[in-house]
């Protein structure tokens, strides 16, 4: 597999990651399977692994570190804070406070020294910037963390961010990790040049947009994409009687027929497509079965042509997103009335 370097780190990382939101109580709970996908991924030659506190509650670290034992030098390991990680108000968000503790609760969890990467999981309206890195450069320099980065930034704040770094002297942001797929293109108008500029690693998540680009959906004999568990937990983001829902089916009907004429699986073709952006270093992939990780790991070599790439510019505009689901984030100017209103 091929190696990229992580925004200026000097890090080498595989240009597949392998996520691992999926293992434990989310997604697979034999951790004996779930750690046989960790090696199977590393024995393909993935060498990132990328984890958060909050995945299942804190297991999904518990597995990754298990996972690790007697490889761990050979990985680069990244995990996140940010997300609650109980009732309290301050076991959350992005203040020294919080940051000392969740590092130490993560390090433990994964049974090592350091994390490569530490993420800031999201943007957190109630904790100046300079407060955040004030505190994560203290960890890089304390040797607790090598280099730090953030997960779904808007540009905004990624520059602000960068800015704030060389004017109070703290370690920058190295990488970004936003969502991006074939249906969710609207970080190329952005983040993705921002990112180029600041000369930051991007790791790219959800590529199978949340499932829809897994072959299962689209098509004459397509299957519908609203599962019992869905109608009532996920109802906005599946059901196919929404405008939104209705225009992704369509596009993931068109995107197939490209894949089809390829002779390869829709999910390889959505992968490829975003290991082909300039801007992007490693494409993180998170299967929730083995079956699934030795599939996408398949095609992990195949490339696309001028050709394919202008046919996908057709189906969905570069730029665009088919519906605006995956970000998980909104700023505070949106979901609060009070800042919007006289």
């Amino acid at each position: 597999m091929e190696r990229r370097i992580l925004g200026g780190t000097g890090i080498s990382v595989s240009e597949y990651a392998l996520g691992t939101m999926m293992l434990g109580a989310w997604g697979n709970t034999d951790h004996r399977d779930a750690i046989r996908m960790v090696h199977t991924a590393l024995d393909a030659g993935v060498n990132l692994v990328d984890t958060a506190d909050m995945y299942s509650g804190g297991e999904s670290e518990e597995i990754v570190g298990k996972a690790l034992q007697g490889r761990r030098d050979d990985v680069v390991l990244a995990t996140k804070f940010h997300n609650p990680m109980g009732p309290d108000a301050n076991h959350r968000g992005n203040s020294r406070r919080w940051i000392v503790r969740a590092v130490e609760d993560s390090l433990r969890r994964l049974d090592t020294e350091w994390v490569d990467l530490y993420q800031i999981h999201r943007p957190d309206p109630d904790t100046d910037i300079d407060e955040t890195l004030s505190a994560l450069s203290d960890l890089v320099r304390s040797g607790k963390v090598r280099a730090v980065g953030s997960s779904a930034f808007p540009a905004g704040d990624i520059v602000e961010a960068q800015w704030t770094a060389e004017r109070r002297g703290h370690v920058r942001l190295r990488s970004e990790q936003p969502p991006y797929s074939l249906l969710a293109r609207g970080i190329e108008a952005d983040v993705l040049p921002t990112a180029q500029r600041h000369g930051m690693g991007v790791l790219t998540w959800s590529p199978l947009s949340a499932g829809w680009l897994s072959g299962r959906y689209g098509g004459a004999e397509g299957a519908n994409p609203m599962s019992a568990h869905r109608s009532v937990m996920l109802a906005p983001m599946y059901d196919p009687a929404l405008p939104g829902n209705a225009a992704k089916l369509a596009a993931v009907t068109e995107l197939a027929a490209v894949a089809a004429d390829l002779g390869v699986p829709l999910p390889r073709l959505a992968t490829a497509f975003v290991r082909n952006h300039p801007a992007v270093t490693s494409v993180i992939i998170g299967p929730r079965t083995h079956d699934q990780l030795t599939s996408l790991l398949e095609g992990a070599d195949l490339a696309l042509d001028g050709a394919v790439l202008d046919r996908i510019d057709e189906i969905v505009p570069p730029g665009t997103d088919v519906a605006r689901d995956l970000t998980f984030h909104r700023p505070q100017s949106l979901t609060d009335p009070h800042l919007r209103r006289r």
